[in-house]
């Protein structure tokens, strides 16, 4: 066996059994301990991070952050996964840490010159849109590590009614309109919620206390549906201009109806706890779309509008 296709097994080896010995190694390949000794040094400077243990019952552990061994993709897959990565940049904050940044450079420094030529032409010409918005990227590797590891998290969160601090047991994390977004069993409120990662001042994984296994087998397909609490009827009329605008957010999108003017109008059912939100999205657009009903959402506007005059007609 040539030298670097045992060096490949012996990383796949190590990976699958994080803590091992050197006889252990030396049975399993045939080899002497000097040779598999000489071998784990060689990994070792390569960035493979193994450490030795020492005294009785001592050998070798692998470092939370492995390797993982060589592998080979086409030159499409390998420009889809450089997409794939450039996809999140616009992003305020991801839950990966710099590891997507890392892997992005990696995967670029290894392309053929004449792939990366084509790469380089492609550079700010294909971009995916995403509003920014502010919040922490360690909250967001936290919760995506108790998901990873099954782990309850400590929280402070501001709600509606105030900071207050939950212990929650995420099944989710997921984004939409910039926003990362968290849904979890809460063990305060005994239910499902959903947190809004930016809403979050501080989190910490929790051991003291034990994971639901229920909850455990839950993923976002389970996440609360809006739908199941009480609904509002919205609907708005819309210019030429607004028509326009609406178009582009997705959440209005699918349920514009266009007229033969060019105007339009809309009708969709929203959570009535979530009015607010929607009209601070529709007021961005002014006099362009009107909303029709329901009269919460206009009394919501009427109120904005008392505010600016109170502010500049004082």
């Amino acid at each position: 066996m040539q030298k670097s296709q045992r060096l490949i097994q012996l990383i796949m080896r190590i990976n699958a059994k994080p803590s091992f010995t050197v006889k252990e190694l030396a049975d399993e390949f045939g080899l002497s301990t000097r040779t598999i000794t000489r071998d784990l040094l060689e990994l070792s400077e390569l960035g493979v991070p193994v450490y030795s243990i020492q005294g009785r019952g001592g050998g070798y552990r692998l470092l939370q952050e492995r390797l993982l061994p060589p592998i080979s993709f086409t030159e499409g897959e390998a420009i889809s996964m450089f997409f794939a990565c450039q996809s999140m940049e616009y992003f305020g904050s991801l839950p990966f840490g710099e590891g997507a940044d890392s892997a992005l450079r990696k995967f670029y420094h290894y392309l053929p010159a004449d792939v990366r030529e084509q790469i380089d032409r492609l550079k700010n010409r294909i971009m995916f849109w995403s509003p920014y918005r502010t919040m922490s990227a360690e909250i967001l590797q936290t919760l995506l590590k108790a998901l990873m590891v099954g782990s309850v998290v400590k929280i402070e969160y501001n709600s509606s009614n105030g900071v207050s601090e939950r212990n929650i047991q995420p099944i989710g994390l997921y984004a939409s309109s910039g926003y990362w977004y968290c849904p979890a069993y809460c063990f305060t409120k005994e239910d499902i919620r959903q947190f809004r990662a930016d809403r979050i001042f501080s989190a910490a994984l929790n051991d003291q206390i034990v994971c639901r296994a229920d909850i455990s087998q839950k993923t976002l397909l389970d996440k609360p549906n809006k739908e199941d609490g009480e609904q509002s009827t919205l609907k708005l009329e819309m210019t030429n201009k607004g028509l326009w605008l609406m178009e582009s957010n997705p959440r209005f999108q699918p349920f514009i109806q266009k007229n033969k003017d060019g105007s339009g109008s809309l009708t969709m059912k929203i959570a009535t706890e979530e009015m607010k939100f929607y009209v601070d999205l529709i007021w961005q657009f002014g006099d362009e779309v009107k909303i029709v009903a329901p009269a919460e959402a206009k009394a919501f506007i009427h109120q904005k509008i008392k505010s600016l005059q109170s502010l500049y007609l004082c």
